[in-house]
C-alpha cells in the first residue's frame, strides 16, 4: 500500500510502499477512501505530542470501507463503511475508563499519533473506535466530521443551551463553519462572530441569524442587546479575542472552548461572579459521539467545505491547511 509518514519530528512528509498491515485481534483493516488533514496533525508533523514514535503516518479524520477483520468485532463486518476521529480508543484501566469517560482516558489513543493514521490506502484500527457513516455522506464529507463537526456538536449539545437560547460562534473556519450550521439546526438564536464584513454573508449562508463584525463592533455589547449568549463557542485560538468575549454571556452562560491555544488569556474574576460565568474547554468524543455528529449531519443537510487532494499531494494540503488559506477543510481523497 501507499501511505504519507514523516520520518522524525519537523521532517517533511514522504510517500512510500509499505507492506500491507494485519489487524491483530480486536482490530480492523480500513480501505481509507478519504482522511482530512487536521491542524492537530501538526503534533505529528512537529513533535509537539509528547510520546510519538516514529517513523508515524498522520490523519485522525478518517472514513473507508471495513477491509479485514480480526477476531470477535462484532457488529463489525468485512464491507462495513465506517469512520475513526480523535479517538482511536481507550486503556479500559484509567480512573476515567473505570467511569466510562473514554474521551478523558489517561492512555487515550489517537490516530496519527499512538499509531499510524489515514494518510494512507489502508489502516488498522481498534473495532471499539469505529463509527457508523451514514448512505446520506459521501466519504469526503464524512471525514472531516470526525474530528471538527464531532467537536463542535458535542461542545453545543453538552453547553446547556436549549432551543430559542441565543449562542454565537467565534470563528468561522474549519471548526465554525460547521458550529453554525449545527447551532442553527439545534433551534438556537444563532450568532456569528467574525473579523471583518466580508464574511457575512457566507455565515448568514451557513446558518447564522446575526453577523457580528468584531473589527467594527463591541461584541459583548452586541450581544447583550441580544439578552446575552447562554453559550459562545470559541472556534478560533485567538486568546486575545476569545478573553473579550466573556462580557457578552448571560447570567449562568458558557465560554465553550474548543480551539486550541497555548497562549492565555486574561478573565477577572469579578467577570464571572456576578453572573455564575463559567469557562470550560470540550475534547472530541467518543465513537458513539462521532455516530450521533454523522447521523444527525446526514439528518439535516450538514455539510463541511472542503478542497481535495490527492495522497500524492498531502504535503500541499497539509500547507494550505496550516497556512489557513484552505476553505474551509483540506481533505485527502484516497479511494473511491
Amino acid at each position: 500500500m501507499q501511505q504519507v509518514r514523516v520520518k522524525a519530528a519537523g521532517a517533511d512528509f514522504e510517500l512510500l510502499e509499505q507492506p500491507l498491515p494485519e489487524p491483530p485481534p480486536g482490530s480492523v483493516r480500513i480501505k481509507v477512501q478519504a482522511c482530512g488533514i487536521c491542524h492537530s496533525d501538526s503534533f505529528t508533523k512537529d513533535g509537539s505530542y509528547p510520546g510519538i514514535v516514529y517513523p508515524r503516518a498522520p490523519g485522525h479524520e478518517i472514513a473507508g470501507v471495513i477491509d479485514a477483520v480480526a477476531g470477535n468485532c462484532d457488529p463489525w463486518k468485512a464491507g462495513d463503511r465506517a469512520g475513526v476521529g480523535w479517538y482511536g480508543g481507550h486503556c479500559g484501566r484509567c480512573a476515567s475508563c473505570r467511569r466510562g469517560d473514554f474521551i478523558t482516558c489517561a492512555r487515550l489513543q489517537v490516530p496519527g499519533i499512538s499509531y499510524d493514521g489515514g494518510y494512507a490506502q489502508y489502516v488498522v484500527v481498534p473495532a471499539a473506535a469505529l463509527a457508523r457513516i451514514p448512505a446520506q455522506l459521501t466519504a469526503e464529507e464524512a471525514a472531516p466530521i470526525m474530528c471538527a463537526g464531532i467537536t463542535t456538536f458535542n461542545a453545543l449539545r453538552h453547553s446547556g443551551a436549549a432551543p430559542g437560547d441565543v449562542v454565537a460562534v467565534q470563528g468561522i473556519g474549519g471548526l465554525g463553519h460547521l458550529g453554525l450550521q449545527f447551532a442553527r439546526k439545534f433551534a438556537f438564536h444563532t450568532v456569528a462572530i467574525g473579523r471583518g464584513g466580508d464574511k457575512r454573508d457566507l455565515a448568514l449562508k451557513l446558518g447564522a441569524h446575526t453577523y457580528l463584525d468584531s473589527a467594527a463592533r463591541d461584541v459583548a455589547r452586541e450581544l447583550h442587546a441580544l439578552g446575552g449568549a447562554r453559550t459562545i463557542l470559541a472556534t478560533a485560538p485567538d486568546a486575545k479575542s476569545i478573553g473579550t468575549l466573556v462580557d457578552g454571556l448571560s447570567v449562568d452562560g458558557r465560554l465553550v472552548i474548543v480551539g486550541a491555544s497555548p497562549d492565555p488569556f486574561g478573565v477577572a474574576s469579578i467577570q464571572l461572579i456576578g453572573g455564575r460565568k463559567s469557562i470550560m474547554g470540550w475534547p472530541s468524543g467518543t465513537a458513539a459521539d462521532s455516530e450521533d455528529a454523522l447521523k444527525f449531519a446526514a439528518a439535516n443537510a450538514i455539510r463541511p467545505m472542503i478542497e481535495l487532494f490527492p495522497l500524492e499531494r498531502a504535503a500541499e494540503g497539509y500547507n494550505k491547511m496550516i497556512s489557513g488559506k484552505v476553505r474551509f477543510r483540506s481533505v485527502l481523497k484516497i479511494a473511491d
